[in-house]
């Protein structure tokens, strides 16, 4: 018998399928990190996409953008950015002899943070509401942002002169880590080859605000067995006993596991999530979110490319907890 699919209707099942392939045809080569940044998407987090220089990071944060039809601010941070610079700001009218409030980048459907860890922590820091709660507080007044609100931010790891390591309540924020490696030799030919580098401002916009929401709570009705959640927590409660590190998941982390296996099973057409989607989510959801202990051989400190201690230390957990039948 075949297994049950969601009931999404034609063209909008149609059309999710279309941006995965807008997407991919923008980022040559790197399908399971489009399908990634997807899940992210639909399961309402943000993404951090961490690699060296030149893999297409920024590229795969347009194009992911532009393929949603909404508004788009790309903020390039630097170490004189001030929050002000990210917020907004109050200016005083003359004329009205009152403050008026001019708006920042951070109003805005989808905000590319490129080369977060290069501003200050005090710069960092002023996004920790707007990505928690959806709003900002400048001068006294909250004022919520638009709906779908989705950071994007970049950094390359290599690079540690001017920079400042993201503190774990930034990563925390941030529903998956993500990074591209480099491309194959064919992807890279077809790369070489293109008309201005496959920018990504020739993505199409393909799905609308109301197609996102509409399949944001079809991922959200996407059954989870019991026993999967189960298997969820039992490899996040091993996060804060393990040996190899000094900091385990948070109640957060379970969550945004959670979301994005619903995602993912929405991605491949299913109304029930699997043990496999776990266990292909669980380094990138929760690999940042783990601080490794000085007896795990690594920096006791997360960010660069310490990351990869992190997923490795989850895909060993993985590999002891027993997976449901």
């Amino acid at each position: 018998m075949a297994a049950p699919t969601l009931d999404l209707g034609n063209m909008l099942r149609a059309k999710l399928r279309e941006t995965e392939q807008a997407v991919e045809s923008t980022v040559r080569g790197k399908n399971e990190a489009v399908r990634m940044a997807l899940v992210c998407l639909l399961a309402r987090g943000h993404l951090l996409i961490e690699d060296v220089p030149g893999v297409g990071k920024t590229t795969l944060a347009q194009a992911l953008a532009r393929a949603v039809d909404g508004t788009f601010h790309r903020l390039q941070f630097t170490s004189d950015l001030l929050p002000s610079d990210v917020l907004g700001v109050s200016i005083y009218n003359s004329r009205s002899g009152e403050f008026e409030f001019k708006p920042g980048p951070v109003f805005t459907n989808f905000l590319l943070a490129d080369e977060i860890n290069r501003t200050t922590p005090k710069t960092q820091s002023a996004l920790l509401e707007a990505m928690n709660e959806g709003q900002v507080s400048v001068d006294g007044r909250t004022m919520p942002l638009p709906d779908p609100f989705m950071v994007i931010a970049t950094q390359n790891p290599s690079e540690h002169h001017g920079t400042y390591p993201l503190p774990e309540s930034q990563l925390d924020r941030f529903l998956m880590r993500l990074q591209l490696g480099y491309p194959d030799r064919a992807s890279e030919q077809e790369i070489v080859r293109q008309p201005g580098g496959g920018a990504a401002t020739h993505t199409p916009s393909v799905l609308s605000g109301k197609d996102l929401s509409e399949l944001r709570h079809a991922a959200a009705r996407v059954t989870v067995d019991p026993a999967i959640v189960d298997y969820m927590l039992a490899i996040v409660e091993r996060t804060r006993s393990h040996e190899g590190l000094s900091l385990g998941v948070s109640p957060r982390g379970s969550q945004a596991l959670f979301r994005a296996v619903q995602a993912l099973a929405l991605l491949e057409n299913r109304n029930y999530a699997l043990p496999d989607d776990v266990k292909m989510l669980a380094p990138k959801v929760l690999g940042h979110r783990v601080l490794l202990s000085a007896k795990a051989g690594l920096a006791g400190r997360r960010g660069g490319l310490g990351v990869s201690g992190g997923e490795r230390v989850i895909q060993g957990i993985l590999a002891e907890i027993p997976v449901p039948i």
